[in-house]
């Protein structure tokens, strides 16, 4: 270790691993700019999911499409603005000589996470995929240190999947514009089992199960994203992570994306399609907020 970097055992190293359109993007700033936190500038890391899959060549795409469309701001940026921009390039650069070594790398992943640490207390990775991973990979990156915690943020299943829905609509649209007729029909296709990849990423039963499998007790938080901008979320997860807790907040939404309302039809299939996800959280949690109760239905 260098001079005046924390050793393992002082640091808590905190995966928030989903889910999906959940609040993790929210997260992620709120804890940037606290003090005791170190979390670089590349929000999803994709580490895990891609040992997993066996494949690093498209978030190596990725960030280098992100790093070049970065570097070519640079130029005519000034003063604090170009000092951001410097540092969210070599963040990337950083992190594609991670991935550009293959295969798995513990020691490159920690010193990527760490490097810069100083007297921050926490280091992170935000990367909502990583509540896909099977329980062995789970169980593995519970041990990566001496202190590993794991939060999984939750939304209103019906919120959620019409958020992600929206937003799988607007990447596939040739205009990037929200197209109604398009985020319906993917709504649809979603219900009917066709979107596996939307489905997936709202399937909290499965989720908890393997997360609840894998992460010794203690080490998980579960928290409502309606917490998070009405509630005690933030202090829980300050509290969890031993952070001091933040003041003024922001709670404006983070790529919350286009506005338009579900059809009604489609809300009543919705909420028939997710009633085992309401009736899973339910039980482990023992509550639900006013807003999925709202949309639970029974079957």
């Amino acid at each position: 270790m260098g001079k005046g970097k924390k050793t393992a055992r002082d640091t808590v190293l905190m995966f928030c691993v989903g889910a999906t359109k959940s609040g993790t993007s929210w997260l992620h700033e709120a804890l940037v700019d606290h003090p005791a936190c170190h979390l670089r500038t590349v929000k999803e890391l994709h580490y895990f999911d891609a040992l997993e899959k066996g494949k690093f060549e498209p978030h190596i795409r990725e960030i280098t499409l992100w790093r070049d469309k970065l570097a070519a701001r640079v130029a005519d940026a000034k003063g604090a603005k170009k000092a951001d921009l410097s540092r969210r390039i070599k963040d990337r650069d950083d992190w594609l000589q991670v991935l550009n070594g293959g295969g798995e790398n513990p020691g490159a992943y920690m010193d990527y996470l760490t490097h810069g640490q100083g007297a921050a207390h926490v280091i992170g990775d935000v990367t909502p995929a990583y509540g896909l991973l099977p329980v062995a990979r789970l169980r593995a990156m519970a041990e990566l240190t001496d202190d590993v915690r794991f939060i999984y943020l939750m939304r209103d299943p019906v919120a959620r999947l019409w958020s992600h829905v929206r937003m799988i609509a607007t990447r596939r649209s040739e205009t990037g514009i929200l197209d109604p007729n398009k985020a319906r029909n993917i709504l649809m296709r979603t219900i009917a089992g066709d979107e596996r990849e939307i489905e997936i990423r709202g399937d909290y039963a499965g989720a908890l199960t393997r997360l609840h499998d894998a992460v010794p007790e203690g080490k998980l938080l579960t928290i409502f994203y309606e917490d998070l901008f009405g509630g005690d979320g933030m202090t829980r997860i300050c509290d969890f992570l031993d952070l001091a807790a933040i003041s003024g907040v922001q709670t404006r939404r983070v790529h919350e994306g286009a506005t338009l309302d579900m059809p009604e039809r489609l809300r009543d299939k919705a909420q028939e399609w997710l009633a085992p996800q309401y009736d899973h959280v339910a039980h482990r949690l023992g509550r639900l907020p006013e807003a999925w109760q709202a949309n639970r239905v029974k079957v």
